[in-house]
């Protein structure tokens, strides 16, 4: 028997889930599948003292930052992967516009074992990584000790467990199973060392679709906290098999935000002047989201799981 649906409006499913002052993972899927819709909507409902937490955090991280959600970025990096510079994380940083944030620096993979560690239950993961660097003087969750069985240094890396992941996939059942493929990054640790799970869903597909494949569902049901169904709602970020990255929106987005009053400008536009992501996709338009499906198939080979 199937259990509760979960499904809820991505309004709901921010409004009950992500308070202000909560730690959020967003972007665990490095440049696939960054949840903009879900950022967009905390904006609108004006949280703030956010930390956000992403390996490499792209112009979501910017625009949170931007509208001044966020008190501390725990990255390895923040920018426009098109462009490099994110301007409101570089306004914020070095002028404390339009607040001040703190910085917490890691490795691509230091912040891969700190969700590691917590996905496992365990207060850290032991790791030769960042030896020597700068990052140890700077990130007090990594810290140098002896090995208990050489004569080795290393490096702990303290479990990191966010209030909150908001995790997009390519499709998902009401209660929540998820199925996701492509780039994963730490998107299977990181729902795993969260409290809570938020899905956003490209669809919603029924129970027997999600039992058909036992080994893509990364992300089970009992874990997830609410199911979002959202078409389209990483744009303008890759979601495997459904739609390509708009490359043209991320310069587009680069060009407009060299000043505070351009950046003000475009977050009017594109998150406080629509309600949600149907208007916002209203007003991408059509054809240039069409432009951006799938245009050559790669379908996987059918899998047996009978006996």
């Amino acid at each position: 028997m199937a259990g509760e649906s979960k499904i809820t409006t991505m309004h709901e499913a921010i409004a009950r889930h992500v308070p202000s002052g909560s730690m959020v993972l967003l972007g665990a899927q490095l440049e696939q599948m960054i949840p903009f819709a879900a950022g967009h909507e905390l904006i609108r409902q004006g949280r703030q003292d956010l930390t956000i937490v992403g390996p490499i955090s792209d112009i979501l991280f910017d625009q949170l930052i931007g509208a001044g959600c966020v008190s501390r970025v725990m990255a390895a990096w923040v920018g426009n992967v098109s462009a490099g510079v994110g301007y409101c994380f570089r306004r914020a940083v070095e002028r404390g516009i339009p607040r001040r944030i703190e910085t917490v620096d890691y490795s691509n993979f230091t912040l891969a074992l700190a969700l590691h560690a917590a996905a496992l239950g365990v207060p850290f993961m032991p790791t030769y990584a960042t030896l020597g660097s700068d990052l140890l003087k700077k990130n007090g969750n990594l810290r140098e000790f002896p090995s208990p069985v050489s004569e080795e240094k290393l490096v702990a890396v303290r479990a990191l467990r966010p209030d909150v992941a908001i995790i997009h996939v390519q499709r998902a059942d009401a209660q929540g199973n998820a199925h996701v493929w492509g780039s994963l990054g730490v998107a299977i640790d990181g729902a795993r060392a969260s409290r809570k799970v938020i899905i956003i869903a490209e669809e919603i597909v029924n129970p027997d679709v999600i039992a058909s494949d036992p080994n893509r569902t990364l992300i089970p049901g009992f874990m997830v906290s609410a199911v979002v169904h959202e078409p389209g709602g990483a744009h303008p970020s890759p979601v495997q098999g459904y739609y390509g990255r708009d490359h043209a929106f991320f310069s587009e987005y680069h060009d407009r935000t060299k000043r505070i009053e351009d950046f003000e400008n475009w977050l009017s536009q594109w998150v406080l002047q629509v309600n949600d992501r149907h208007e916002y996709m209203e007003r991408l338009g059509s054809e240039r989201y069409d432009a951006l499906r799938v245009r050559e198939h790669a379908l996987s080979a059918s899998a047996d799981f009978g006996y």
